[in-house]
């Protein structure tokens, strides 16, 4: 009985996360401040890669559809791409947290982690919008080179938000959600 006291508490938790970070996702705001693949990674941290995986390809296909920006078209499938490597890196991120998750350290490392994944999603999505330009007649190269000088400003913010974002929010959030699905230590 207590190991389904514990799916049935993980997955409620997972759910109510899920739509938490699809009400902030579909709330208009700031081009790429965005704070899902923080939610995805914390998801990937707390709940492991599969789940990670699984919750930012979810988020960004129903984003596709509903964002305040309008249909994402053929971008989407690279958004969810983009942002299951969130999830995943979480997962995979959690195996090298290091012992002393209280220092200073620790959100110095979340930080860079946050960038790294804003930019990873930037250039994944940046290929899907050169993809794009491709389908509308523009030369390989040049409808790349299009897309990704166009996003660098938007890239900017992303890292940048991202990294405080992440920096500020991860060892608290990854705290509180562990303790909520009563997993194992952290660090």
């Amino acid at each position: 009985m207590r190991i389904h006291s514990f799916k049935t508490r993980k997955l409620a938790l997972f759910a109510i996360l899920v739509a938490l970070c699809l009400a902030i996702q579909l709330t208009p705001r700031p081009p790429n401040v965005e704070f899902t693949s923080f939610f995805t990674f914390t998801v990937g941290v707390v709940f492991g890669v599969f789940y990670g995986g699984f919750f930012g390809c979810f988020v960004m296909f129903v984003n596709g559809f509903l964002s305040p920006y309008g249909f994402a078209g053929l971008v989407m499938p690279f958004q969810m791409v983009g942002m299951a490597m969130a999830g995943v890196l979480g997962g995979v991120y959690r195996r090298l947290i290091p012992e002393r998750i209280y220092s200073a350290r620790f959100c110095t490392e979340t930080a860079i982690v946050g960038a790294i994944i804003a930019l990873i999603y930037d250039l994944v999505t940046n290929v899907g919008v050169g993809l794009w330009f491709v389908a509308g007649g523009t030369d390989f190269a040049l409808a790349m080179l299009i897309a990704i000088a166009y996003g660098v400003f938007f890239s900017i913010v992303h890292i940048l938000s991202n990294t405080a974002v992440f920096g500020i929010l991860t060892l608290p959030s990854i705290k509180a959600l562990n303790d909520l699905v009563g997993g194992g230590k952290i660090g």
